[in-house]
């Protein structure tokens, strides 16, 4: 584990013609960004020069070719690439697609390796990133594949987490998707989580209603009935503090997420509009359950205002610092709840 104060940050690029690019070189603008992390940019020195120029940025790029050459203090671009890319900011391109996926597996790689402690990726558009060598929904799922794990999808602001049961699941298949297992699976990440990324001892949980009004009694769908209640209720007999399932319609609006440590909404929309809608700009997409912490801010390409030097970098920033903070939280966990008799051997 190499030393806090010099955490290394891997970024993927993300999808060039987009804002990922802006937001990350905004991000390290500030000089103090570089006093407790050290920056790799896993693209290519001439690209990203280009794109800083185009925006009129100024910082300084330590161009290098071998992730051993980093230099701590500086903004390092790996050059996962040394070929031309022509960059229309605003347009969807697949062969742009072609290197965001060259930046993922070239970061990736370096988690995997531990030459980079912690990974924020950049936003990619996830049309034109499928190919042979990439068929999944999105970063998600791929890292889950490479990093090991099962991945949850945790939505991070301050105080305010959600998590969810079902992601990148049509909504017409997610009360077929939600069951016992999964319910337990899920509830359970997010309390390790809790305990192990933000150093919350004994978590608090609320768990969403499938159907509006959690199925009035039935009236509009069982599922809430039949496969919520009851293994909410299990898991609460256990001993962890999980309650629910609450309607979704009215538990942002009154408040009463507030008394919670983290939610869990059954699905994609129901978890992020309000999140969003409270903490757009400022939040940060965790995926928890990975043996390796990834980070990225809560928009996407943005390529409305691609090129145009108007992306704001906050969500960014608070990926990066959110991923640092979790990478450390992470450490002293695994220090805390080390076996002792282990620890006593090495001592010896």
């Amino acid at each position: 584990m190499k030393q806090e104060e010099n955490i290394i940050v891997g970024i993927s690029i993300g999808d060039l013609n987009g804002i990922g690019p802006e937001v990350a070189l905004k991000t390290f603008e500030d000089p103090r960004m570089l006093e407790f992390c050290t920056p790799i940019i896993f693209a290519s020195v001439k690209v990203v020069s280009f794109i800083k120029k185009q925006l009129g940025l100024t910082l300084n790029l330590n161009g290098i070719n071998d992730l051993n050459k980093v230099v701590p203090g500086k903004i390092n671009v790996y050059n996962a690439w040394n070929s031309g890319v022509n960059i229309n900011f605003g347009k969807e391109d697949p062969v742009v697609g072609e290197f965001a996926i060259k930046s993922l597996f070239s970061a990736t790689k370096a988690l995997k390796s531990g030459q980079v402690d912690v990974l924020v990726t950049a936003p990619i558009n996830k049309h034109n990133i499928q190919s042979k060598d990439f068929q999944f929904p999105g970063h998600t799922d791929y890292l889950a594949k490479e990093l090991g794990g099962k991945s949850l999808m945790f939505m991070i602001h301050d105080d305010l987490r959600v998590g969810l049961l079902t992601d990148h699941v049509p909504v017409k298949e997610v009360a077929n998707h939600i069951t016992k297992k999964l319910i337990k699976e899920k509830v359970a990440m997010v309390i390790d989580s809790l305990k192990m990324d933000f150093q919350i001892a004994k978590p608090k949980v609320a768990v969403l209603g499938i159907n509006p009004h959690t199925g009035d009694n039935g009236v509009i769908g069982k599922e809430d009935d039949e496969v919520l209640k009851p293994t909410l209720l299990e898991i609460r007999e256990k001993g962890d503090l999980v309650y629910g399932p609450y309607s979704a319609d009215s538990f942002f609006g009154s408040k009463n997420y507030q008394n919670f440590d983290a939610i869990i909404a059954a699905y994609h929309d129901q978890g992020l509009i309000p999140f969003k809608t409270l903490a757009f700009g400022k939040g940060v997409n965790f995926t928890a359950g990975l043996t390796k912490v990834r980070t990225s801010p809560d928009h996407g390409t943005a390529y409305e205002i691609a090129g145009k030097g108007e992306a704001d970098e906050t969500s960014f920033k608070e990926a990066v610092f959110k991923a640092i903070s979790i990478f450390r939280n992470r450490n002293e966990y695994e220090k805390l709840t080390e076996n002792p008799l282990k620890l006593k051997q090495k001592k010896l």
